[in-house]
């Protein structure tokens, strides 16, 4: 074990150098490639994100914001077979065509890594423009599960104390009592029967499931959510049991055994491959469903940020720093998504609300020398703004057509706080609802669009996202 242990790390400090040469040939040399990784937590809008950037920087006259296309430096963006022939290709031309069809709808939401290459015609600018010609730059653009990302933080703990963190967790939570009465059923010191821990994994998943679509955000391990190909193997055969004896043969003894090979298996792979070779980082949130759920709910977003961002490795991505330690994340942009689901005068609150949400963790990964921004925006604006009058009031609200009814109607959310105190302060004192205050979310289908050309699908500050993460590199 010790000696495939330094094997494995020996493999691994090899392959690290040859990436980060490779990386910095692309990056430092010739400032050609962007890696750019997108993820979010449950309902952000991962894929219509992603859909709509590359619409956008294809046919860019609704990107005023990004500098390079506002200047006409851009002279063209084409898509290419992307570079990592083992990933699947994100599906592009299908997700388009879901969201500008006669009869729009959303289109499948991320259930697996996969990437795509945009390759974009640039023209320089400063003294040297008038002696140079323009230079290609590749936008590899990785699209993950954030659920995934979450797993990362699993590295650094046993089995032991990852039972006891999320056993504590879950206690006050009713979405777990079905998985309660399976622990109260078994007893972890005896001999393993595999029906024992197969009733556990069902239980538990079942659990995770049941709180994600209740608006928690601490649904790990994520590929109990997203199995794939994994789905009913051992390394996701396993639950947290509470702390005791765990003889030989005993069924605490396989439970952190097969956490240990989650971790090893399924989770170090993810990190090596992927994670660890983005150098721009788009984390996208649902926070009004959040806020619409409860205190709890935006307490529970919260640590998820500060999580997140222990899985990055923040920094500057220098000579040395790249050849001898790997690529860092430059840039990381915390977006809260669904901002057309509110009236603009309602939008500054809402960023407030995502810079405060986000604040421990961007304050880490400034500290680290990484640039973090965090804002509100809608990839593919869904709703036109109107005013009405309410019991001698004016009200700013959003129209637009109910994805479940396909009825058009007129919404008002409630009024977000100007000062985000008022939501984390009970989110952090365990309050059980707003004191009275509500919040309600409307899930609106995407409006039937017709674009001129060189037009690409409405939205709200796509391309202020578009210059943060790619603007000095253009």
């Amino acid at each position: 074990m010790v000696i495939s242990t330094i094997a494995d790390s020996i493999v691994g400090v090899v392959d690290g150098v040859r990436g980060g040469v490779r990386d910095v040939g692309e990056g430092v040399f010739s400032d050609r490639v962007i890696r750019l990784g997108v993820t979010g937590l449950a309902r952000a809008g991962k894929t219509v994100f992603i859909t709509s950037l590359v619409a956008n920087l294809m046919d860019r006259g609704r990107m005023p914001g990004l500098v390079a296309a506002q200047e006409g430096r851009i002279e063209s963006a084409f898509l290419q077979p992307q570079p990592n022939d083992t990933l699947p290709r994100f599906d592009y031309e299908t997700h388009l065509s879901a969201l500008t069809a006669a009869a729009p709808h959303w289109p499948d939401s991320t259930r697996a890594v996969s990437e795509l290459r945009l390759s974009l015609r640039v023209r320089p600018t400063g003294l040297l423009a008038g002696l140079q010609g323009p230079r290609t730059i590749h936008l590899d653009i990785v699209d993950y599960p954030g659920e995934w990302l979450l797993d990362l933080a699993l590295l650094d703990k046993d089995y032991d104390t990852w039972s006891a963190e999320v056993l504590e967790r879950i206690a006050p939570r009713p979405q777990a009592d079905v998985f309660r009465a399976v622990l109260e059923r078994v007893d972890g010191a005896a001999s393993l029967q595999e029906t024992d821990a197969q009733d556990l994994a069902r239980g538990f998943t079942a659990y995770l499931n049941t709180a994600r679509a209740a608006g928690f955000y601490d649904c790990t391990p994520g590929r109990f959510l997203l199995p794939g190909d994994l789905e009913g193997s051992p390394v996701l055969t396993f639950a947290p049991l509470p702390p005791g004896e765990a003889p030989r043969r005993s069924l605490r003894r396989e439970m952190a055994r097969r956490f240990e090979a989650y971790k090893a298996r399924v989770v170090k792979p993810f990190f090596r491959d992927h994670f660890s070779r983005i150098d721009r980082q788009v984390v996208l949130v649902d926070a009004l469903g959040a806020i619409h759920s409860g205190p709890r709910a935006v307490e529970d977003m919260r640590h998820a940020m500060a999580d997140i961002l222990s899985a990055f490795r923040p920094g500057r991505n220098d000579f040395l720093t790249q050849l001898f330690m790997g690529r860092r994340v430059e840039k990381i942009l915390f977006a809260a998504t669904k901002a057309d689901h509110l009236h603009h005068t309602q939008h500054e609150a809402l960023t407030a609300i995502m810079q405060a949400l986000t604040r421990e963790a961007r304050d880490r990964a400034q500290f680290a020398g990484a640039d973090t921004q965090a804002m509100s925006l809608a990839a593919l604006r869904a709703t036109t703004e109107d005013m009405i009058t309410h019991d001698g009031e004016a009200l700013g609200v959003v129209r637009g057509t109910l994805l479940a009814s396909g009825k058009q109607a007129a919404f008002y959310p409630g009024a977000l706080p100007s000062d985000p105190a008022q939501l984390l302060g009970p989110a952090r004192s365990g309050a059980e609802d707003w004191l009275g205050q509500d919040y309600e979310v409307m899930n609106f289908a995407p409006a039937p669009l017709t674009l001129r050309p060189g037009d690409g699908p409405p939205h709200l500050r796509l391309d202020r996202a578009a210059q943060f993460l790619l603007g000095d590199r253009l």
